[in-house]
């Protein structure tokens, strides 16, 4: 139940709706403040003793914005009998020609929302990356392309363009076999295109280490102390000349508060849980090391215990 105003009971009450009717009346004196409302979501139902289709899904899903004919299909079924199997048969091969503009986008569609379950993103990344190659495919761009590379390039600007970013390598987990060069190149071609059909280039969104924070300490099983050291140290390192990639940044912040806590962490699990190479949590650690004491907060160590941290 909602909250509205009822313009009998002259207050905000609470709503009830009917859905079997469509009403929508007031808790308290039975007014019908909306009648006959449209439920645009799917209407299940199942005829178990009268089909032997499996399927429960009577009139179609939700309307699609980016779907021209979305939930608003007939489909023609074949007939039982001799009589009229030849016009059938040819509404049918008609109906599967005209569908096929459409059935590759559902079916990117469903790879786009495959892989945004995976890396359990919300629903409004996974509808950007839907429109972003929605406006490839008006283009006629993605033609003679790698599919599965476009596909995590879309979802890879995405996350970027609503401030949830993903490294490379994360997308690459889930891009059905492109690899991060294919993907790299996807996200580059996708933002030449899009920025020719606008006219301006397209804003990708800043990165910053403390986007990654979060994901990769859960990762690591680090402690909530730990994590709440690593957040004020990622964000107090953003203050110096650091030379390196927030990525990177971030893994060798969660490097160095695991060495002054209890729980160290091995460089090898630090490595994997950031998608990191060891080599470069190393060099980052050289880039960092003379700016411990000024980011590392005090309340979680003492000067004496980063004088005990190995000089790079």
């Amino acid at each position: 139940m909602s909250d509205a105003y009822c313009t009998d009971c002259k207050r905000e009450t609470e709503l009830v709706v009917d859905h079997s009717a469509g009403d929508t009346l007031c808790s308290e004196c039975g007014l019908v403040l909306e009648s006959h409302s449209i439920d645009e979501t799917s209407e299940w139902r199942t005829f178990a003793n009268e089909s032997s289709n499996s399927d429960p899904n009577r009139v179609g899903g939700p309307t699609n914005p980016l779907l021209a004919d979305s939930a608003l299909t007939t489909v023609i079924a074949k007939t039982n009998g001799s009589s009229g199997d030849f016009l059938s048969n040819s509404l049918g091969r008609w109906q599967n020609r005209n569908g096929n503009a459409e059935r590759g986008l559902i079916q990117a569609f469903k790879t786009i929302a495959t892989m945004s379950d995976r890396l359990g993103l919300v629903g409004t990344i996974k509808d950007r990356a839907n429109e972003i190659f929605k406006r490839l495919e008006d283009q006629k761009s993605t033609r003679g392309r790698n599919q599965d590379a476009l596909l995590a390039a879309c979802l890879y600007i995405s996350c970027r363009q609503e401030d949830k970013p993903r490294t490379i390598k994360e997308i690459c987990s889930v891009a059905n076999g492109a690899t991060k060069k294919e993907i790299g190149r996807a996200k580059d071609f996708i933002v030449k295109t899009l920025g020719l059909e606008t006219g301006h280039s397209v804003e990708l969104g800043a990165i910053h280490a403390g986007d990654f924070m979060k994901r990769f300490c859960s990762n690591l099983g680090m402690s909530h102390q730990a994590v709440r050291a690593s957040e004020e140290a990622v964000k107090k390192s953003e203050e110096f000349d650091i030379r390196r990639s927030p990525i990177s940044i971030a893994a060798v912040v969660i490097y160095i508060i695991t060495q002054l806590s209890d729980d160290k962490k091995p460089l090898k699990d630090i490595a994997v849980a950031t998608g990191v190479a060891e080599g470069t949590i190393r060099n980052s650690y050289k880039d960092l090391y003379p700016h411990l004491p000024k980011i590392i907060p005090s309340w979680y160590a003492k000067e004496e215990d980063l004088k005990n941290l190995s000089s790079p």
